[in-house]
This record gives structure tokens, sequence and C-alpha cells, in this order.
């Protein structure tokens, strides 16, 4: 049985030690870096199955190691900082992150994230299905039920829709979302994501008001599922 491996790139090294501990425990094999370079290197040479990236390295930022990364490295990386503001969390995610983590976090939560990351592919789903839930979408026929129900959406919502479940359980950013379906033009208007995402929320979810299919991550984008 493959063991799953992970690659912990972080110059703390009371951090690297709380994370072997944590991990090992649970069965996954563990390797550390302690720069952006060795970091790199150990990616290359590991094959790590996903990789927990610090962004304040000493030879180089987490976000330029993270964007050599997307390169050549298809493995999910989860970011680690100190730091919990909008601008460094959108800009690890539009990057091509599949989740950011602030330190100090709880061990439970940092599992649940690992466990999420790995079961989460970068490419979007390319099957004509997508389950989530009470919501069927079937992108070949360009129809959404609820519960065997049909569905009536704008054209705009559908496509909205479509990209969130395409990358199930990903937060897209407002940036990413209004690109995709406005255009690069609309990237500031994220007042367009609001009204949509208020009209998407009131056909799938049981309670719009207290969503829990389409998740809002506050100053960041959002989720679905």
């Amino acid at each position: 049985m493959k063991t799953t491996k992970i690659l912990i790139i972080d110059d703390e090294p009371q951090i690297r030690r709380l994370l072997r501990f944590t991990l090992e425990s649970k069965d996954y094999a563990v390797i550390s870096a302690a720069n952006g370079q060795e970091g790199l290197a150990m990616a290359a040479n590991h094959n790590p199955d996903l990789i927990l990236l610090d962004i304040a390295l000493p030879d180089q930022s987490g976000h330029e190691v993270l964007q050599e990364l997307q390169g050549w490295c298809p493995k999910p990386v989860i970011m680690l900082s100190v730091l919990d503001n909008e601008q460094d969390i959108v800009r690890a995610l539009d990057t091509g992150a599949v989740d950011y983590l602030t330190k100090p976090f709880r061990s439970r939560e940092l599992l649940a994230r690992i466990r999420w990351g790995l079961r989460y592919k970068q490419e979007p789903s390319t099957s004509p299905l997508i389950q989530i839930g009470k919501i069927k979408i079937d992108l070949s026929a360009r129809t959404v039920t609820k519960s065997g129900v049909l569905l009536r959406f704008t054209p705009t919502e559908y496509k909205l829709l479509c990209l969130l479940a395409k990358y199930e359980g990903r937060v897209l950013t407002h940036q990413q979302l209004l690109k995709e379906v406005w255009g690069i033009a609309y990237q500031k208007e994220t007042q367009y994501l609001r009204v949509y995402i208020g009209q998407i929320r009131k056909k799938i979810e049981d309670n719009p008001n207290a969503p829990d299919l389409l998740i809002t991550e506050p100053g960041i984008g959002y989720r679905l599922g």
C-alpha cells in the first residue's frame, strides 16, 4: 500500500517538528525543507503527494515558490502563513494554491484540509455529470436538477454555477470568477457576483439565508460543495 508523502517547506524548525509529529501520527510520510530552493529540489526529486508551503521563507517568498511549482508540479499546495490578510490569500489562490491556513492552526483543522487537498485535482472536472448534494448538473444536456426537479437558470447563472461546480470544493476568487464569466474587463465588478450568487442560492439552497452548498469566503470569493 502506497504511503502518502507530504513535503513541508517552512523555515521555522519548531513548526517543521510540530507538523512532522502531527502528520506521522496519522501515517503520512514526511519530508521537509527550510527554504524555497531546497523545497523546489525536494519536490522535483521526491514527488510528494501534497506540499505545505510557508509564505515567509528566507531566500524567496512562498508566492515565488508556488509560481515556479505551477510550471511543472501538478500536486496540491496548501499555503501556510502567520499573516491573515486578504491580499496574500487571494494571491495564493489565484496563483494555484488549493487552500490557505493561518498560523497558529489546530491539528484537526490541518488534517482536514490535507485530506481535502489530497482529494483535490488540479484540473477541473471533465465529467458531463456533476453531483453536489441534492444538485445534479448535466453539462451535456445543460440541465440542473434538485432532488430530480428541473431548475431554471439564466445563461449567466448557469455559466457561473458550472464554473464553481467544475472546481467543486475549491475557493475561486472574485477575480477568477469575474474574468471567466464576464471577461477580463470586469474583474473589479464584485457587485455582479453578489447579485448572481444570491440568485443561484435561491434556486439550489434549502435555506438561501444560511447556505450550505454555495459558501462565501469573506473578502476572497466563493466555493461550491
